[in-house]
């Protein structure tokens, strides 16, 4: 069954074409304003047949974003990783061991809960700007700007199209 909903998954352009794109970048650099995080989204339709032979979990297919992507690779070890792979319909926040330190798996856990709620409702693009804004707010609460810091956008607000 999952082979099937891979070979037949929505296109990730289709599920979300450049303005959406467009607009969840401006989000998510809105956010960092409020913060001195990084927010990555990215989106993935299926995987590779390898990668399903292999039994890949969509968490470990986020993982392995998440370290492609370098969204390790902040000054403070506080960048996170919004995932969504559309066959599996899955859902996976990664968030650097900075963040691990202050904000526990049952809290990522409910931001990925509202937005499978809130994609189950059909607007994927609000429903991903809604779950960078909540992120944002985590980030904002824990790192907060550091006007000594200097600033920069360390990682790309550019949502990531995988596959």
């Amino acid at each position: 069954m999952r082979c099937w909903r891979h070979l037949f998954a929505p296109s990730a352009q289709a599920a979300f074409p450049e303005p959406s794109l467009d607009r969840i970048a401006h989000a998510i650099a809105d956010g960092e304003r409020l913060h001195d995080g990084q927010v990555m989204f990215a989106v993935e339709s299926d995987l590779p047949l390898s990668a399903l032979w292999q039994g890949v979990s969509p968490r470990q297919r986020a993982d392995h974003a998440f370290a492609v992507l370098r969204t390790w690779d902040t000054r403070a070890n506080n960048g996170v990783l919004i995932y969504l792979l559309l066959a599996d319909h899955a859902i996976e926040i990664v968030a650097d061991r900075g963040l691990r330190e202050v904000v526990d798996a049952a809290r990522w856990q409910q931001v990925c809960d509202h937005l499978r709620q809130q994609l189950q409702q059909g607007d994927r693009e609000a429903a991903v700007l809604a779950a960078v804004a909540e992120v944002s707010q985590l980030l904002a609460l824990h790192f907060p700007p550091d006007p000594s810091r200097p600033s920069g956008n360390e990682l790309p607000d550019r949502p990531q199209l995988l596959g």
